[in-house]
């Protein structure tokens, strides 16, 4: 099995102010049928309100990202499932209830992890 991470940045959300809820209770369904389905590893949002830091080898915490990526802000899923057909579904399916598209991602395996 593969682990895929499907991904949005905050900004792709542009939802108005009274649907937050339904758009909350769409993409947790989605959640829970994922979870239903055995597929679900992990997910959840980046805290915006904490800025990111890099801690190098010696342990010293510098406020901030590696300046090639910038910052990273909004949802993501981890899942693992057999294909990436099968992760592109679960992407359009987490599309739907976010109400924009998803980044799929593949990780590389790694049999220690």
């Amino acid at each position: 099995m593969t682990k895929f991470m499907i991904s949005f940045p905050s900004s792709a959300m542009v939802v108005p102010d009274d649907e937050w809820e339904a758009v909350g209770e769409a993409a947790h369904a989605v959640i829970r049928e994922a979870k239903a389905a055995g597929v679900y590893v992990f997910g959840g949002g980046i805290n915006e309100s904490i800025p990111p830091v890099t801690v190098d080898g010696d342990g010293v915490v510098t406020e901030g990202t590696y300046p090639i990526t910038g910052d990273l802000f909004g949802g993501y899923t981890i899942i693992e499932v057999p294909t990436a057909a099968e992760a592109y579904e679960w992407a359009a399916k987490i599309a739907v209830a976010c109400r924009c598209p998803q980044e799929v991602r593949e990780f590389q395996y790694d049999p220690e992890s």
